[in-house]
């Protein structure tokens, strides 16, 4: 029997399993991820897939990936490269191998490297690279994965084509052996998932293990690696993406707050995932409405605000495009709503599946006539709980719509959340009508408090009869009104009601270095981890250095532009064309550092670094 060495000790490690979209690329990634987690580790995921249903099978286009970093230390991103790259075919090794560190570790499924695969990838002459000596700055293991398969599973009684669908089990299993993690998690998941057709889960059980014991009783590999527990905060943790944290930050905020909640969007990537996570909690009367179109989602969650719940409508850039007119509206009725959009690569529907910050002015600006609207903007999977909470909040006290950010990274990624327990969470409090809002016992449905807030009251509640629309409201009563002098103070007071919203919220911090450091990164939404790493990094270097991430973009907190002054100078990294520094530059007159990327990938923590240091000139180091 061979003699097994678990040498291969590391703080964090970086896995991309990459393939064609029908390798079951995602799910092995997912159920991978789901394992290291409930074993401790501190885990950041990247989904990377096609846009088309049905990508083109061995090409370039069509390769599916799904990267992950987990560690026994605080990971803050994916990574920038591979340590271990799994491939299932030719198109996969040459669309990632470019990321991967050398001397790093090649799984190739060597089926996936026959004539045919190697023409539909375009390598030169059909050249093999796993025979042609190229890759001699890797560790590469060619093994006949769908071989192994077919061999494990003939007597199965599966068609050739279910078999072959049950690889991606065989690569799982020998990566739990490499990671010296345990397969147990994933054989109950399987065996839950097909329970109702047990060929299918003993197939899948059986290429699984087939996997595992490969590692096992191969003389190829004779180490393996070792990854310790995180020392995570002590409570219940969950593996969570953004769009699930998101769903659930909605529940919470409902449900805590005695509010039903009412979400109604249309089908569109990244932000579907929403709708589907929480059409799976009725339980907490949980309300979904898949409309016929963008206009009628919004249109039906701000007829359920008019009801008294709180309402929500989520999507992507095109479809709040297409919200724009219904979203002044909401303005104009001064009711709460929620605006969820999950930015993706544009313009028009430009790349579905890719990510980009793009919609920040679309979100500020995007409607006609003055329609101010606060804006926040999630910074991981995580986070996007407690902003959407947050928005929730806001919208309920201050009568009025918000837009949340997200992104198709962290709306797509994930990472451990802590369960918060419900002495954690925020008090929701509605200003609900009362005496100081008739006049002569007639109900002024737009008298406000100190902050411009108005009262919101529910239909049905004897009394409290208004009516509402689209017109300008005369001041207080709500009446229509064209009176040029009325609106210029309608438009004043909604003004000042997003701008009073600054009042409630937290002074801004600084996440990392210290104020009045020689170079401040300033970052906003998803751009978090890159830029979190780098920062840490280079002020263990020396570097004088601070990081300051916003999750309040409209209003800005207070604090902001005293804080931003206290540094020589303010670096934007964006994965735009500089759309938060336009803000910053008119608001504070400060000659921001635009940092842009556009290529519907996140920055890499090396890229936010070498940003940094190619302005040392501008800052001192103790090197």
């Amino acid at each position: 029997m061979k003699e097994i060495n678990i040498n291969r000790s590391k703080e964090e490690v970086v896995i991309l399993f990459a393939g064609d979209s029908g390798d079951g690329i995602q799910f092995t990634g997912g159920q991978f991820t789901e394992t290291v987690e409930l074993f401790g580790n501190d885990i950041s995921t990247f989904p990377n897939f096609p846009a088309e249903i049905r990508a083109p099978i061995g090409t370039e286009a069509g390769v599916s990936g799904f990267q992950l970093k987990f560690g026994s230390v605080e990971v803050f991103t994916p990574g920038d490269q591979y340590d271990v790259l799994v491939v299932m075919n030719a198109a996969a090794l040459k669309v990632n191998l470019q990321n991967l560190r050398q001397g790093g570790v090649i799984i190739a499924n060597s089926s996936g490297f026959d004539s045919k695969n190697l023409k539909l990838a375009k390598y030169i002459d059909e050249e093999n690279p796993l025979t042609n000596n190229s890759l001699d700055n890797y560790e590469v293991h060619s093994v006949d994965i769908s071989k192994l398969t077919k061999e494990a599973l003939k007597d199965s009684g599966l068609t050739v084509k279910e078999i072959d669908r049950c690889k991606n089990m065989f690569v799982l299993g020998f990566i739990y052996w490499m990671f010296s993690q345990s397969p147990d998690n994933t054989i109950k998941f399987i065996s839950e998932k097909f329970k109702s057709k047990s060929e299918l889960a003993d197939a899948n059980i059986k290429a699984l293990k087939t996997g595992y014991n490969y590692g096992e009783t191969s003389e190829t590999f004779t180490s393996r690696y070792e990854v310790k527990p995180a020392p995570l905060q002590k409570g219940k943790y969950r593996n969570i993406s953004g769009n699930q944290a998101t769903a659930l930050g909605m529940v919470a905020a409902a449900s805590h707050n005695n509010f039903d909640l009412m979400y109604a969007s249309y089908p569109i990537t990244p932000a579907s995932d929403i709708l589907h996570e929480l059409s799976k909690h009725k339980s907490f009367g949980v309300k979904t409405f898949q409309a016929e179109d963008e206009i009628a989602a919004i249109c039906a969650a701000i007829g359920a605000s008019f009801g008294g719940s709180l309402a929500i409508t989520g999507s992507s850039g095109p479809g709040v495009a297409l919200k724009a007119e219904a979203m002044g509206l909401a303005v104009m009725l001064e009711l709460p709503l929620v605006i969820v959009s999950v930015q993706r690569g544009g313009p028009s529907t430009g790349l579905p599946t890719k990510t980009e910050q793009a919609d920040l002015l679309q979100v500020l600006y995007g409607r006609n006539g003055e329609a101010p609207m606060p804006v926040l903007a999630a910074s991981s999977p995580k986070d996007c709980f407690d902003t959407i909470y947050e928005a929730c909040k806001i919208a309920i006290e201050h009568m009025t719509p918000v837009t949340v950010l997200s992104d198709g990274y962290i709306a797509n990624g994930a990472e451990p959340w802590k369960f918060p327990s419900s002495k954690d969470l925020k008090t929701i409090t509605a200003r609900r009508p009362d005496k100081n809002d008739f006049l002569n016992d007639k109900f002024l449905p737009y008298e406000r408090d100190e902050h411009e807030v108005r009262p919101w009251a529910v239909p049905g509640s004897k009394g409290f009869e208004h009516r509402l629309g689209g017109l300008e409201k005369e001041l207080r009563t709500g009446n229509v009104s064209y009176n040029p002098e009325n609106h210029q103070e309608m438009i004043r007071i909604r003004e000042k009601k997003i701008n009073d919203i600054a009042f409630d919220l937290p002074d801004q911090i600084i996440h990392r270095g210290d104020e009045g450091a020689d170079l401040l990164v300033l970052g906003w939404g998803s751009t978090f981890g890159s830029i979190e790493r780098a920062v840490k990094d280079l002020i263990a270097e020396g570097v004088s250095v601070a990081h300051i991430h916003l999750r309040y973009i409209s209003p800005l907190p207070k604090n902001l532009g005293s804080l931003l002054k206290s540094f020589n100078r303010v670096m934007i990294p964006e994965m735009n064309r500089g759309q938060l520094s336009k803000l910053i530059r008119e608001r504070y007159l400060i000659d921001t550092i635009s940092v842009n990327k556009t290529k519907g990938i996140p920055f890499s923590v090396e890229e936010i670094k070498q940003a940094i240091l190619k302005h040392q000139d501008h800052v001192s180091t103790s090197a």
